[in-house]
């Protein structure tokens, strides 16, 4: 393809790296307001949302057009599919960072929480967020190796959700813990377990770039049993 091509999938690529990075953060943030019960922070997030769902329509617009316009060949057309597809595994993290923001305003200020429970919740959070960076990068230089490290690392998510579910459900069993809270982590971690699901996604969108396959990467789906077995390594 031209050069006129080749700089506009440059701004699209770029285009999409400013959207994960954004997605990284809003995650971030949202966590960050949960387990610091503030509620400002958390109203930032919501406030935030609108400009990650605007930046998908703009890059899906730039992608369409390109397509239209230039004509590309089967290699380049599956660099912008890839990119166009990807981009909604982005969207859906931004929109379980606003389902968190809106648990952080629900749980009461009052209650201190569950400090062990909120410590492995923020683990969780800082391996999606290397997950995403290191797939971001990956996406740059559509590095396959890398992609197949990001979904490997997504077991690690899966591993402490499963143990976190646990956790919840008899601290809740056991009585004396605010129902509301406990059910707040609950659906906190599962968002988490799912943007996992879906920086995978991303990964396998890398290996659609360099070979044409569509592959199942995440590790959790391909053998539903690893995650007990992993965990019963540990104990």
């Amino acid at each position: 393809m031209g050069a006129i091509f080749n700089d506009e999938l440059k701004r699209l690529r770029s285009h999409f790296m400013e959207m994960g990075i954004d997605a990284s953060e809003q995650i971030y943030q949202a966590i960050k307001a949960f387990t610091d019960k503030d509620v400002d922070l958390a109203k930032s997030v919501l406030n935030n949302d609108q400009n990650l769902n605007n930046e998908e329509v703009n890059l899906e617009k730039q992608a369409l057009k390109l397509m239209a316009l230039q004509q590309p060949v089967a290699t380049d057309f599956r660099k912008i599919i890839s990119i166009l597809k990807a981009s909604s595994d982005i969207e859906r993290l931004g929109d379980y960072a606003t389902h968190i923001a809106r648990a952080a305003i629900d749980i009461s200020k009052d209650n201190n929480g569950d400090e062990s429970i909120e410590a492995k919740m923020e683990e969780m959070m800082m391996i999606l967020r290397q997950m995403l960076e290191k797939v971001l990068d990956a996406y740059v230089y559509t590095d396959t190796q890398k992609a197949y490290e990001v979904a490997n690392e997504d077991l690690k998510v899966d591993m402490i959700y499963v143990q976190l579910q646990h956790d919840i459900l008899k601290g809740l069993s056991e009585g004396g813990k605010d129902v509301k809270t406990y059910s707040e982590y609950l659906s906190v971690i599962r968002y988490l377990e799912r943007a996992g699901d879906h920086i995978v996604n991303l990964a396998e969108w890398i290996i659609y770039i360099d070979s044409g396959k569509l592959v199942e990467l995440n590790p959790g789906k391909t053998d539903p049993k690893m995650v007990k077995r992993e965990l019963k390594k540990e104990k």
